[in-house]
């Protein structure tokens, strides 16, 4: 008969249970693949998993294992079990069919699922590299925003991961915007060239797990099983996701060469004049920015209904111009800078594509390791 029983901090087990659940499904026709695997061996460390046959999540914890064996049960329900304990140390055991959870003079009782029937997780693919993970985490933070959302073209709701030598560059684009972020990593073999369509909500997860400090373990594989993978790993934590099939659209042409105008502004001033006029904005309706000599002044709405402006210091190089933003897009830009104090806007003209980049100070020069370009609305 299995046999499970462990013991541990209620917050680590709840962390570690809060993250290995992230990408369940929330409906499936396989009940199975909603379960979290967990594994307590004798070298006191407990292992959970799950897989969805896409994306494969792992953390390995340290417990007072008593006796050890593997048993699965339903992912969210423990997560919002554990997550509901006072602060003390969690007892885990099994009984027959049910896994006991025991914090205080709080009981519960989880069936089991049959954990012979849950599939083996992908194996780690061949290490490419390594990475500072904070840089990692705030690459996928800036281009990640750029991401479709619509899930009837999955090609666009990836992010491309290209990978030339030390350089790796991060792209994605929604058809209204695009961002381009460029960093230098730790590659395994330095003459490697990959490219990888990654599905952004993994990016996102595997941002907000390994943000932590130090390095990523980055591993990329040919064909496994019919798919090509990508592996992540950091901290105990590992991700494993197959790759989106398709050609990417060829979107660096879309950044014009040479703009003739250029805005530099105090990026926390634009942000907040930006989602203060925008709130009497409605629906796909542009915000307004009129820049002219050392000043611009945002606006939205009009006519009978609520309308708002406000004016904020600038440095314009180049023709005063009026260009229509959808603002929610502006603000996800602005934020996505990082700790730049200020913002460059480069313009052709008031319809072509505005690009946007930080730079540290009002004469200083623009970081080009980040780009996000936007298309303006048309200003009725």
């Amino acid at each position: 008969m299995t046999t499970v029983k462990f013991r541990l901090d209620r917050g680590i087990f709840g962390e570690a249970v809060s993250w290995g659940t992230r990408a369940l499904p929330n409906r499936s026709t396989m009940p199975i693949l909603q379960g979290v695997r967990i594994s307590a061996e004798t070298t006191g460390e407990l292992t959970l998993s799950t897989f969805d046959y896409e994306v494969s999540a792992e953390i390995r914890i340290p417990a007072q294992v008593d006796e050890p064996g593997v048993v699965l049960v339903q992912g969210k329900m423990l997560t919002d079990i554990v997550k509901a304990l006072p602060k003390q140390s969690v007892e885990v055991h099994l009984e027959g069919s049910k896994l006991h959870v025991t914090c205080g003079s709080s009981r519960f009782q989880l069936g089991i699922m049959p954990v012979e029937e849950y599939p083996n997780l992908p194996a780690m693919p061949e290490v490419a590299g390594t990475v500072a993970s904070d840089v990692l985490a705030e690459a996928i933070h800036q281009v990640s925003v750029a991401a479709s959302k619509d899930e009837t073209i999955p090609l666009l709701t990836s992010v491309q991961i290209e990978i030339e030598g030390d350089k790796m560059t991060l792209i994605a684009t929604d058809r209204y915007r695009l961002a381009v972020r460029e960093l230098t990593w730790q590659p395994k073999d330095p003459n490697v060239s990959m490219t990888a369509l990654v599905r952004g909500r993994t990016l996102s997860e595997v941002a907000r797990s390994v943000a932590t400090g130090g390095e990523v373990t980055v591993a990329l594989s040919g064909e496994e099983g019919g798919h090509r993978l990508i592996g992540f790993e950091a901290g105990g934590r590992r991700t494993t996701s197959t790759l989106i099939d398709g050609d990417y659209p060829k979107v660096r042409r879309l950044f014009p060469e040479n703009p003739p105008t250029h805005v530099v502004v105090a990026t926390q001033p634009l942000l907040e004049a930006a989602k203060r006029v925008s709130l009497v904005a409605e629906r796909n309706t542009p915000l307004r920015i009129t820049f002219r000599g050392s000043e611009a002044v945002l606006e939205a709405g009009a006519g009978e209904n609520a309308h708002a402006s406000e004016t904020i210091e600038t440095t314009l190089d180049g023709e005063e111009l009026v260009v229509g933003f959808n603002a929610e897009f502006l603000k996800e830009g602005l934020n996505a800078l990082g700790g730049f104090d200020f913002a460059r806007l480069n313009f052709v003209d008031s319809v072509k594509p505005v690009v946007i980049a930080g730079q540290e100070s009002l004469e200083g020069t623009p970081d080009d390791s980040y780009r996000y370009l936007i298309m303006p609305m048309r200003i009725g």
